[in-house]
């Protein structure tokens, strides 16, 4: 009985996983998240400048409310368009939560899943209220 050769895939699947608690396996896939953030930013940057959808939150389309998260397809096209402070003042929650995530396997990752729930969740709760504020003052909705 003969045992197959590998494929290139699952060889590169195997090294894929032997470096995931080294260093350099740390920078690739910060490299390859930022890479692959990049080329989608660009790509919706660009269908955005040729068919602006509109309002896209519900929530803001119908009530004329924002909702926490409103402010993130901008934060995205502006980052995609290479304005990076135009992206941060969409909503700064949203861009701090991207910017984790990019850098989530140096190590923050881990910090954040050792965390206990409550505080997680507390966590999470304290940005969701803050981007909402954020939201509010920023489409003067909480101006008289």
């Amino acid at each position: 009985m003969t045992v197959p050769a590998p494929s290139f895939a699952g060889a590169l699947a195997g090294r894929w996983r032997s470096t995931a608690d080294t260093l350099s396996g740390a920078l690739m896939r910060v490299l390859l998240r930022g890479a692959g953030g990049a080329v989608a930013a660009v790509a919706v940057a660009q269908l955005h400048d040729s068919h602006d959808p509109g309002v896209l939150c519900l929530l803001r389309r119908f009530t004329g409310i924002p909702c926490p998260g409103c402010g993130s397809t901008t934060v995205f096209i502006e980052a995609g368009h290479g304005h990076f402070g135009a992206a941060l003042a969409a909503n700064p929650v949203t861009a701090v939560a991207a910017v984790a995530l990019l850098l989530a396997p140096l190590g923050p990752g881990r910090w954040w899943w050792e965390l206990p729930d409550r505080r997680r969740n507390a966590v999470i709760g304290a940005a969701l209220l803050l981007a909402w504020t954020w939201q509010l003052n920023r489409l003067g909705i909480s101006r008289p």
